[in-house]
């Protein structure tokens, strides 16, 4: 078992990768308990959670909504939970992103944990204290950041997910890689057929390497005020397409960077062969890489985006592979440069 610590002005946040759910009794605080998963989880692990009222969410991103959050709360006034309680989300990050939101606005916030269960969560969602839910179609646009007591990550719970949500995972993986760590990059080109197959110290090694990465992060700039920016490399892109075509987070992200990357190497600040290299992985592992778009619908998505100031907004790019960059576009502009990449089949 290998063990991060997330520490940050006045609270901490401690990450286990390889800890077991049945092992986490001395995690959890005296009083209330109350778990919150979702129903596939609660079918496959729903015999080993510890012994407290369950809430069962619907899997999926329509589960990231006010109206779920409504009923949370109906049920933990019903189960009298007060500020010494503590929640558990069990799940991957739609369960992780509810569960943290309820427990932060739940009597003014209590403590809550997570066990990770799916790759993108482990690697990605479940860290940095980022909690929220959708509005209207637009993603997370909701929300708060408050840390989890706990994180953990127990890999054996990867077996059970679907392929489609497996991979995607990768795209946040490929993202550190392309954003913050060529050596992580590098690792996964050479060894994504093991880790595609499942092999759990190939896993543990990037799980271990990712949430680093990620604490590190947040540790510079936990309220997304400069460095943390650099996290949303295809996700500006990726929301919107998630918003207008209803596609997974993992891929909508895929494609995201494929169009940042292709913007990169457009605006002469990626050598194209580098470009390639990046949108050869993606191809590699089996993402998508390319989705027809209206270009309008598109920028009208992205202007909902939290990172527009104006009619501007600021897109990750990268310069060279493990380094990130962040460029300033007004909408007119983008929409020229969303209609070159799709011209050029990008």
């Amino acid at each position: 078992m290998e063990k991060i610590v997330l520490d940050l002005p006045g609270t901490s946040s401690v990450i286990y990768i390889g800890r077991e759910l049945t092992d986490i009794s001395d995690l959890i605080p005296d009083g209330k308990l109350a778990v919150i998963t979702d129903s596939n989880l609660f079918r496959h692990y729903g015999d080993r959670f510890p012994e407290a009222p369950v809430i069962v969410l619907e899997p999926g991103e329509k589960s990231k909504s006010m109206d779920t959050v409504g009923s949370i709360y109906d049920k933990l006034v019903a189960a009298e939970l007060d500020r010494k309680s503590f929640i558990l989300g069990i799940g991957g990050g739609v369960v992780c992103d509810v569960t943290g939101f309820a427990a932060s606005t739940f009597l003014r916030g209590i403590p809550f944990g997570f066990i990770a269960t799916s790759l993108l969560a482990q690697v990605d969602a479940s860290i940095g204290g980022k909690n929220g839910i959708n509005f209207r179609g637009y993603k997370n646009i909701i929300g708060l950041i408050k840390q989890p007591d706990f994180i953990i990550c127990e890999l054996d719970m990867l077996d059970t997910l679907d392929e489609k949500e497996f991979l995607g995972g990768f795209a946040e993986i490929i993202k550190y890689g392309s954003i913050r760590d060529a050596g992580l990059f590098n690792f996964v080109s050479s060894n994504y057929r093991a880790a595609l197959n499942r092999d759990k110290e190939m896993l543990r090694h990037i799980v271990s390497v990712c949430a680093a990465i990620k604490c590190a992060v947040v540790r510079a700039d936990e309220h997304e005020s400069g460095e943390r920016k650099m996290l949303n490399f295809g996700h500006t892109f990726g929301h919107g397409l998630e918003k207008l075509y209803g596609i997974s987070h993992g891929e909508a992200v895929s494609i995201g960077m494929v169009m940042a990357t292709g913007l990169s190497v457009n605006t002469g600040l990626l050598k194209k062969e580098e470009g390639s290299r990046i949108i050869g992985l993606i191809k590699a592992v089996g993402l998508p890489v390319r989705k027809d778009i209206d270009g309008e619908a598109m920028i009208e998505a992205i202007r909902m985006d939290k990172k527009r100031a104006g009619d501007r907004v600021g897109l990750v790019l990268l310069d060279r592979i493990g380094h990130a960059v962040i460029r300033d576009f007004d909408f007119v502009e983008l929409k020229k440069q969303l209609n070159d990449l799709h011209k050029s089949g990008k």
